[in-house]
């Protein structure tokens, strides 16, 4: 009895604390059958190879290397700089074989926008395009050789206050030092390597080597909608989804992956059949813009943006009250007319989403689950 006083006293505090308006965001196809959600139970494996991730500092104001680590077999590297100089710059991936014999790269996928001072759009432009890619290109490497990833990053200029992002898997043979720079627009990023200096972190600290860069959750059980009401995932908010660590290995420190950037999660879900689910995502933590792919049981699949319809959301919902994050964080919120949702359809049976926190956004987000 008691259990019950304290559910109703924390669902009456949260209907307190939130005021609500309809979100332009948010389908209002159907009315919810329930305001109160609640938390669905998964379980969460990392595994796959590894994370260089380089975004400090993240406003670069002078030439040097950004972030440098070796690595071998699977890897991603993600960078994610603005040109906070006053001259035009070039950012670059460079590979250098380090082991006495010859190597091979190969690179499975990946995706860069064109340089803008519209962050929120780069974010999403780089998301959808990892999404969507599906390429092989290799990097044939004699001992000692240095090549930059992708020949175009030799080309691509980068003028004051603009953002460059990208992220990129692939796989190595042997030891290969992965090293991402900043250079004169006139220069050639594999020459400026070998006098380069590397550039003191920022205050972020967001840059570091991350082992098992992929991340599965599973849903404990399948959802059915009439009898469970609605319930969400929370990703990337450091209590029910922990940030990875990691290491800087420019000096050794540990590291905190603080939004699990670059991170690639797979989200499997069950769903009752013969009954479809309603699924959406929902930002917490203000402007989000971004890409999601649904996969189905069929090998078939479909790229998600997130939203659909404009370039960002989350703009309209005000910061989580402490008392409404505590609530979330236990196990149980709210779902209001207030809240923003980007719709990612409707599902029977067993569906699959490719995720990963995107460049320029803001976390934690809610993936939720209801009856259509």
């Amino acid at each position: 009895m008691n259990l019950i006083k304290k559910v109703i006293a924390s669902a009456m505090t949260l209907i307190t604390s939130l005021s609500m308006t309809i979100s332009e965001a948010r389908s209002t196809k159907k009315p919810f059958s329930s305001t109160i959600m609640h938390r669905w139970e998964v379980n969460t494996t990392d595994s796959g190879g590894t994370l260089i991730f380089s975004d400090s500092p993240e406003y670069v104001k002078e030439d040097g290397i950004l972030y440098s680590d070796v690595v071998e077999g699977d890897a991603r590297v993600l960078f994610y700089h603005l040109n906070d100089s006053k001259t035009n710059k070039k950012i670059a991936v460079v590979i250098e074989n380090v082991v006495d014999k010859p190597n091979i790269v190969k690179i499975t996928r990946g995706g860069t926008a064109e340089p803008s001072n519209k962050f929120l759009a780069v974010g999403k432009a780089v998301q959808a395009a990892y999404m969507r890619s599906d390429f092989q290109e290799t990097l044939y490497m004699s001992s000692g050789d240095k090549q930059v990833l992708q020949r175009s990053m030799d080309n691509v200029i980068i003028k004051p206050g603009q953002l460059i992002y990208g992220v990129y898997d692939f796989n190595a043979t042997h030891r290969v030092r992965v090293t991402v720079l900043m250079c004169p627009s006139s220069s050639d990023p594999i020459e400026f390597l070998n006098t380069a200096r590397i550039l003191p972190k920022d205050e972020q600290r967001l840059r570091g080597t991350f082992k098992r860069m992929n991340r599965t959750i599973t849903a404990k059980k399948i959802y059915d909608p009439e009898k469970d009401g609605i319930v969400y995932i929370v990703l990337a908010d450091n209590v029910n989804d922990v940030y990875k660590t990691g290491i800087d290995a420019t000096d050794g420190s540990q590291v905190v992956n603080f939004g699990n950037y670059g991170i690639n999660y797979k989200i499997d879900l069950r769903t009752k059949k013969n009954n479809l689910t309603r699924i959406c995502l929902s930002p917490l933590g203000g402007y989000y813009a971004g890409a999601m792919t649904a996969n189905f049981e069929d090998g078939t699949s479909n790229v998600i943006l997130t939203p659909e319809k404009r370039t960002y959301f989350g703009d309209k919902t005000p910061k989580e009250p402490d008392s409404v994050q505590k609530a979330r964080e236990r196990g149980h919120v709210l779902l209001t007319n207030y809240t923003e949702l980007a719709e990612l359809g409707a599902y029977s049976g067993k569906v699959s989403f490719e995720y990963s926190p995107p460049g320029a956004s803001n976390l934690p987000v809610n993936l939720i689950l209801m009856k259509n």
